[in-house]
């Protein structure tokens, strides 16, 4: 009996410190970056920047006008009514599946950029296909910025300075000309296409005509990217999810019968579904540009190309483009289209825009660089409580402000 005792209580005792040794929570970033984990760093960046672009798709839908919000949370209706402050944690720290911005945004430009520096300073005798991954690296960052320059009215990388939009523009424009090399190299005209259309936006974005237009005709009309999505948690396509599937935001008026000269427009393809949405009292109508959970959201593509160009040249170049636009076989509209006055043919390549970049989350720049009104208009009553407010970008967030030592927190 007293050896059975031993015995037990030996056993509990080694039992006791089996289970009290602790499993790691963290690996060395040492430990994953080597050469060998390249494309696994190449494809979390990817699949960071694939979240954080739905969630700005969303947000910046709902505050450029093209969707409504539908929820009963409080905290969600700033983007639609245009009152964010930079306390808000909603914007400023939420995660992309929260619809969050600046923190996923920025996360996924630095996982983006932390992938490209590794590549850059590895050999290709080290990292199988590493042009191709630099290419990659490159574009996520590239757009992230773009993100970062389009939709905050100021931003930071790195705990760096506070920078303008044009400065996040510029450092966008060194990441595309990276890619466009690093994707020559490689011989993928996939990535390269992506980043001029890339470069062409962040040049548009920041005055130079001349040189989105150069990249701009480089690019085919029917050239498509697209980054991969899923059917669960941060791999969802955000705006399906938001949208067709929870009914937490819907298509606004403004894009929902959309005609031209009579026809109606299939580049703005809406649905009424039936029924309200979530908080009961708006009609659910929804958009059919994704219509899955896991439809490959788009980057970039040869259509926003032609339209950059037809506004860096203007004239009769862009009559002949938005023209082109009309008549693809997909599209069906008529191309009748004529001005030569400057004003009109800008006034028809913004709609264009509108209407071809629908849910793309290029509307909200596109509001602010072309001074167009805000709908509905600051100062209406807001459905929900409280006005509609004036804001055409979002404010760089105080979390950011307080925890950068290079930024004054006032």
């Amino acid at each position: 009996m007293l050896f059975a005792v031993a015995l037990l209580s030996t056993a509990c005792n080694q039992l006791d410190r089996a289970l009290a040794v602790e499993s790691p929570s963290r690996l060395p970033a040492k430990d994953l970056e080597q050469p060998g984990t390249a494309p696994l760093l190449v494809q979390s960046a990817g699949v960071d920047f694939a979240c954080a672009l739905g969630a700005y798709d969303v947000a910046a839908g709902l505050m450029s006008g093209e969707f409504v919000e539908t929820t009963q949370t409080a905290s969600r209706w700033i983007y639609d009514r245009r009152v964010i402050v930079p306390s808000d944690a909603q914007y400023a720290t939420n995660s992309c599946e929260g619809l969050g911005v600046y923190s996923p945004v920025s996360t996924a430009r630095w996982t983006a950029d932390n992938a490209l520096r590794h590549l850059e300073g590895w050999t290709d005798g080290q990292v199988p296909n590493r042009a191709k991954l630099t290419a990659q690296a490159a574009l996520y960052a590239g757009y992230s910025l773009i993100l970062l320059g389009e939709g905050f009215c100021s931003a930071t990388i790195d705990l760096g300075p506070e920078m303008t939009p044009a400065q996040l523009f510029a450092e966008a424009e060194t990441r595309f000309t990276k890619a466009i090399a690093a994707a020559t190299t490689a011989g993928d005209n996939n990535l390269r296409y992506a980043a001029l259309v890339g470069r062409a936006r962040a040049r548009i974005d920041h005055g130079d005509k001349t040189g989105a237009a150069a990249d701009a005709a480089l690019v085919p009309v029917d050239f498509v990217y697209t980054l991969t999505t899923g059917t669960s948690g941060r791999l969802q396509n955000r705006v399906f999810s938001e949208n067709n599937r929870g009914a937490a935001v819907s298509v606004s008026l403004a894009y929902q019968n959309v005609q031209y000269n009579g026809a109606a427009d299939p580049r703005v393809a809406v649905r009424y579904e039936g029924r309200n949405a979530q908080d009961a009292s708006t009609p659910l109508y929804s958009q059919q540009k994704y219509t899955a959970l896991d439809a490959p959201i788009i980057v970039a593509s040869g259509i926003e190309a032609q339209l950059i160009l037809a506004e860096a040249q203007g004239g009769a170049t862009a009559v002949t483009i938005i023209n082109a636009l009309h008549t693809r076989p997909t599209v069906g509209l008529p191309g009748d289209f004529a001005s030569t006055d400057p004003a009109v043919i800008l006034a028809q390549i913004v709609e264009e825009r509108r209407r071809e970049l629908f849910v793309q989350g290029n509307r909200l720049f596109d509001v602010n660089r072309f001074s167009l009104a805000l709908v509905p208009a600051p100062g209406l009553a807001y459905p929900k409580g409280g006005f509609y407010g004036s804001q055409r970008c979002l404010p760089l967030p105080d979390v950011e402000r307080l925890n950068n030592p290079n930024i004054p927190d006032t």
